[in-house]
């Protein structure tokens, strides 16, 4: 599976550039630059003319100090938004080439759109303008307050629609980033949980293909070590089944394990049983001496539907080998009946041995795994003794009309 890496801007949004903070400083410089232009046309009208000594030295010196200030101040506004804010607008009100770095720092915290940080910054923004041009550098012919009081209201309004706006957008842009990576961890959850469940299947299937084929060597391998006077032709028959089961229970494990190991996750199980196949899972736990009764009720099983099909022959061939494990020598007894629209019900029954059960290795697992393939199935299942003398294995899939 090839996983997509995002790029830079699409893991954190609000991520600068080294082309977006030069942009912002040449902004900033421009602004400045040509406030500071046009402050110097208001305090040397003319080329010949004579302004007062503080006036004209604050502008010509300590004003470009004080934008140079602003610039330095404005890179670090990401850090300390607020203090930034209020600092760079404190400048402002004595310094007009501090106004375009301020523009650009009330813009940024705009895009926060926090309006408890906003407003009071807009107050002092056009409480700084007024104080720069009414008191340090006053017009001769001043225009009235509050038309100039309207005039910084308005810029500065601008600039905080157009920072509030840059805000809006990479809000959407951080939740379409969000979206994405949910998208993707749900994605990988989705791969994740299709390659455990197929990892379970294939250890259901290896529990049940392997189970059955070990439990008939051990018996033939159990009636050779405990039966000295068995016929030749009967010891043959003995060995030649263990060998057939023996080859193949490895067939079946190549097969499990060629699944496992398929890097690209292509490989397939071979086609399940079914009821079809039962007469052959009969006749293997006959071979084996188990003797065994089946009751179809005229069941045609070829017109059971394939899924739960496969699921009786898993429940058959989990009572036979139960029954080869803890109760050898007993009669195994298989009904089948149903009909469509209703139920196919599965039963597995035999009586307790009365001789010793071979020491066969079990994992436990058996029923746990079938019941839980049942309930994949819409079915339910019923196992245990009854009374103190008979197993019985039932189960009930539902049988679509």
């Amino acid at each position: 599976m090839t996983t997509r890496t995002a790029a830079p801007e699409e893991r954190d949004p609000n991520r600068l550039t080294r082309w977006g903070t030069t942009w912002r400083v040449a902004a900033a410089l421009l602004i400045g630059g040509v406030l500071w232009l046009l402050t110097t046309a208001v305090v040397f009208p003319e080329a010949d003319s004579d302004p007062a000594l503080l006036p004209g030295l604050w502008l010509v010196v300590v004003d470009p100090i004080l934008g140079l200030v602003a610039l330095g101040l404005l890179l670090l506004r990401r850090r300390w938004p607020v203090r930034i804010a209020v600092a760079t607008t404190a400048l402002t009100a004595v310094s007009a080439a501090a106004v375009g770095p301020q523009t650009v720092v009330l813009a940024s915290l705009a895009t926060r759109q926090r309006w408890r940080e906003i407003i009071p910054v807009g107050v002092l923004t056009t409480a700084g303008g007024l104080v720069l041009t009414r008191f340090f550098y006053p017009d001769p012919e001043p225009l009235p307050l509050l038309f100039e009081a309207g005039f910084s209201i308005l810029a500065t309004g601008i600039v905080v629609a157009v920072g509030y706006s840059i805000g809006s957008r990479r809000a959407l842009v951080r939740s379409w980033v969000d979206r994405a990576r949910t998208a993707e961890a749900e994605q990988r959850a989705r791969v994740e949980q299709a390659q455990s469940t197929e990892r379970t299947r294939i250890a259901r299937e290896m529990h049940d293909v392997l189970a059955h084929r070990i439990s008939l060597v051990t018996m033939h391998s159990g009636v050779l070590a405990y039966r000295d006077d068995l016929p030749e032709a009967e010891r043959r028959d003995a060995v030649a089944a263990i060998d057939s089961n023996a080859r193949a229970a490895l067939t079946d494990l190549r097969e499990v394990l060629g699944v496992l190991r398929d890097p690209e996750g292509h490989g397939s199980l071979r086609p399940q049983s079914t009821l079809t196949d039962l007469p052959e899972l009969v006749d293997g736990a006959t071979s084996a001496g188990t003797r065994v009764t089946v009751e179809t009720g005229g069941l045609d099983a070829a017109a059971v539907p394939e899924t739960i099909s496969r699921t009786a022959y898993r429940v058959a061939q989990e009572g036979l080998t139960n029954a080869r494990k803890h109760a050898p020598g007993a009669t195994v007894e298989i009904t089948l009946a149903g009909r469509p629209g209703g139920e196919l019900h599965i039963g597995v029954r035999n009586p307790r041995t009365v001789g010793v059960a071979p020491d066969v290795p079990t994992s436990g697992l058996g029923l746990l795994g079938l019941a839980e393939r049942v309930e994949l199935s819409g079915g339910r299942m019923q196992h245990g003794w009854v009374g103190e003398d008979e197993h019985r294995l039932r189960v009930w899939l539902p049988w679509p009309p």
